[in-house]
């Protein structure tokens, strides 16, 4: 009963702060607790007075008055209805927005640790038990309990030896729930986290329509979607049998008492020990207390279905916050230096982040952070934003620690677009205003010819006011970036942070981004993460990351010429040119000499090779090789990047690396025809070049040795 007990506290909990219509309430339950526990208890009149006597005076006026009192116990309780609707819509009310404010705090480790299910399991499956439960309470809850008080109260004053031979009620009505309430407990909340596995999993195949129509993934989403399906109809068998079990064991034990009081009764009522009226108000009496306990404990599974939903929504109200936020501090408008201070990080103990991180940003203009994946740049803005709090280390804006400012009013002073450009299915006017929501129309459409998008938005059917689609669906990959920096850019920011902005892109509308940057820069700071070299050579300062350290700071001209990672980046990277012509990449043959199974080969037979490159283009999600099956081809990433994954047991697979641009895959596919040992998948949109093994095959005829090696 500790479930129930849990619940009806939390349920009483949250009505404090209505309390001020909780007396009109507690008035109607007391008038019609009075009522219904009379109305029996007038039998004994009625028969004993009014029938077996003839008095057809007292028998019209008790008559009268029980219609009288139920016509206004009826109104009271028509009143009573409106006021607790009105009261449990708005504690329920309170109830989600106290979920959905607390969700607004929570870290991004929750959210990246695949919690989203819950959530929506708590706004849909356990706030709906909890709102069946709160709409019952004083009807299956409040009113049966006081009718139990008021009727063994009145059974007393009929006769006490019936009366304690009714009290065996108690005990058999309530071995039940005693029995089956854990039970009941148990499976109900298991049902709820079946619930949750089969909201997760819609919810993922919501969002992965393109995905599954272009792999054909139907029946695998089907066959998880059975399996999880499944899973939750065993926990609904089980709670509805266990609830059953329990409603079933509370009416048996009433009738065959039932039986017996009327029988014991019978008896004394023959012997002149009861009058007839007497028994036949006890009876009613009974029967009225009686199935007010078997309603009562009917209303237990439901009772104890919301201490499993509230249970639920307490664990999620029990998790930690991201970060306090009591700074103070205030910022000026502009932000002349950004500092980290021997600044180490780690997102848990088996991943490596940031160690020992120093440097300093002092200047307006351009400053990029360049590094592989896993470099640590991404990180760098997390912290710079807030998102997290170094473990060790400081960050200072202006010489305050950033934990002294209000993450408010830092924000405020930061542009941020993010690699994905997450547009809201709203108007192109309000997606940018999101950026600054009092801004006006005026200053939206600058921020827009900021952006350079103002021309195509104004060509737009409705022009600002033109919806553009869930996520944005409605518009190309650049036109949602460039929708997302007008967003940015209407804060007015003192820092523009672009984290990976342009690595979806391709190269015209990349290019293009850069040349908008170029002018936004004057007067403040912009700060372009990427992995892509290409779109930094014009930065007025580049940071390079490497494995969580700090491995180089200068122009693009100065750290091409030192040796390092960011030379290696660029030699990796650079020897790919746009053929306009032909609208297509091809490769350099000094680029070409630095893919292994070219080593060793003659300029000559390299140059051929050139040429017999083809490029591809593939949409993100995109398996490119799969695990196991025979390879053909040599890949060359020319731009974007793809996972290598692993099979695992269950089917499963798990990620072993990242490719980024310059980096080739499928070499052991041109010299031998064996199995892949791993599944190549595109991360974003790739354009790769390919060569096969036949045409490489003709290339190294020219080498014998090369070939038979």
């Amino acid at each position: 009963m500790s479930g129930i007990r849990q619940a009806t506290f939390g349920y009483l909990r949250h009505i404090q702060p209505h309390l001020k219509v909780c007396p009109v309430i507690a008035l109607s339950i007391l008038l019609e607790m009075a009522f219904y526990a009379g109305l029996p208890f007038s039998f004994r009149y009625i028969v004993d007075y009014g029938l077996l006597r003839d008095d057809h005076s007292l028998l019209y006026r008790l008559i009268a008055g029980l219609v009288a009192a139920a016509v206004a116990v009826s109104l009271l309780g028509y009143v009573r209805d409106r006021v607790y609707a009105r009261l449990t819509a708005s504690m329920l009310t309170d109830f989600r927005v106290a979920i959905f404010d607390h969700v607004q705090q929570l870290s991004l480790d929750f959210f990246s640790a695949g919690k989203s299910g819950e959530i929506l399991a708590s706004f849909s499956t356990d706030l709906a038990s909890l709102e069946t439960a709160c709409k019952n309470f004083l009807g299956w809850g409040v009113l049966p309990a006081l009718d139990i008080l008021a009727g063994t109260a009145l059974m007393f004053f009929l006769d006490w030896k019936l009366a304690l031979m009714a009290l065996l009620v108690w005990p058999i009505t309530l071995a039940g729930p005693r029995i089956f309430s854990p039970r009941v407990a148990a499976e109900s909340y298991q049902r709820r986290v079946e619930d949750t596995r089969v909201l997760s999993l819609v919810k993922e195949n919501l969002e992965a329509q393109v995905l599954i129509k272009a792999f054909d993934l139907t029946n695998f989403f089907r066959t998880a979607f059975l399996e999880r399906a499944g899973a939750l109809r065993e926990r609904m068998f089980g709670v509805g049998r266990y609830s059953g079990m329990l409603e079933r064991s509370a009416y048996t034990g009433i009738v065959l008492l039932q039986v017996s009081i009327l029988a014991a009764g019978a008896y004394m009522v023959s012997r002149g020990l009861l009058t007839v009226g007497a028994l036949a108000a006890f009876q009613a009496i009974f029967l009225t207390s009686s199935y007010s306990l078997a309603t009562l404990t009917q209303y237990v599974p439901t009772l104890v279905e919301a201490q499993g939903g509230m249970r639920r929504i307490g664990d999620l109200l029990e998790v930690e916050t991201a970060m306090s936020d009591s700074g103070t501090a205030q910022l000026p408008k502009t932000l002349p230096e950004i500092r980290f201070e021997d600044v180490a990080f780690s997102y848990s103990a088996d991943q490596a982040g940031l160690c020992d991180l120093n440097f300093s940003i002092h200047e307006t203009g351009m400053v990029a952070i360049v590094g592989s994946s896993g470099s640590g740049k991404s990180t760098v803005l997390s912290l710079l934003m807030r998102l997290y709090d170094p473990d060790r280390g400081r960050i200072t804006v202006n010489g305050a620690d950033l934990k002294s400012v209000a993450i408010r009013e830092l924000r405020s002073r930061i542009g941020y677009v993010p690699q994905e450009s997450f547009l809201l299915d709203l108007s192109v006017r309000d997606n940018i205003r999101l950026g600054c929501p009092s801004a006006t129309d005026a200053e939206v459409e600058e921020a827009a010819k900021a952006a350079e998008i103002h021309d195509f938005i104004a060509r737009l059917p409705y022009g600002y006011d033109t919806e553009v689609g869930e996520r944005g669906g409605r518009l190309s990959g650049g036109q949602r970036q460039r929708i997302a920096l007008a967003r940015a850019i209407v804060r007015d920011p003192s820092l523009l942070i672009l984290d990976e902005s342009t690595s979806a892109l391709d190269a015209a509308a990349e290019s293009a981004i850069l040349k908008t940057l170029d002018r936004l820069r004057k007067g403040r700071t912009v700060i372009l993460v990427t992995h892509r070299l290409s779109s930094v050579v014009r930065a007025d300062r580049i940071l390079v990351m490497d494995r969580g350290r700090l491995a180089g700071d200068g122009t693009h001209a100065e750290l091409v010429r030192r040796p390092g990672p960011y030379q290696r980046l660029w030699q990796k990277q650079h020897g790919f040119v746009m053929d306009e012509a032909r609208h297509r990449f091809e490769v350099s043959v000094e680029r070409l000499r630095q893919v292994p199974v070219f080593y060793g080969l003659a300029d000559d037979v390299i140059e051929s090779a050139v040429h017999l490159f083809r490029g591809e283009e593939h949409p993100q999600g995109r398996v490119i090789v799969r695990e196991g099956e025979f390879g053909a081809y040599l890949y060359i990433i020319v731009r974007g990047r793809v996972e290598l994954l692993r099979d695992i047991e269950s089917g499963k697979q798990q990620r072993s690396g990242v490719l980024e641009e310059g980096d080739c895959f499928g070499e052991s596919a041109l010299l031998e025809e064996v199995p892949e040992g791993e599944t190549v998948r595109t991360i974003e949109p790739c354009v790769l070049l390919t060569l096969n093994r036949a045409n490489f095959r003709q290339l190294t005829e020219r080498r014998p040795a090369y070939a038979n090696g």
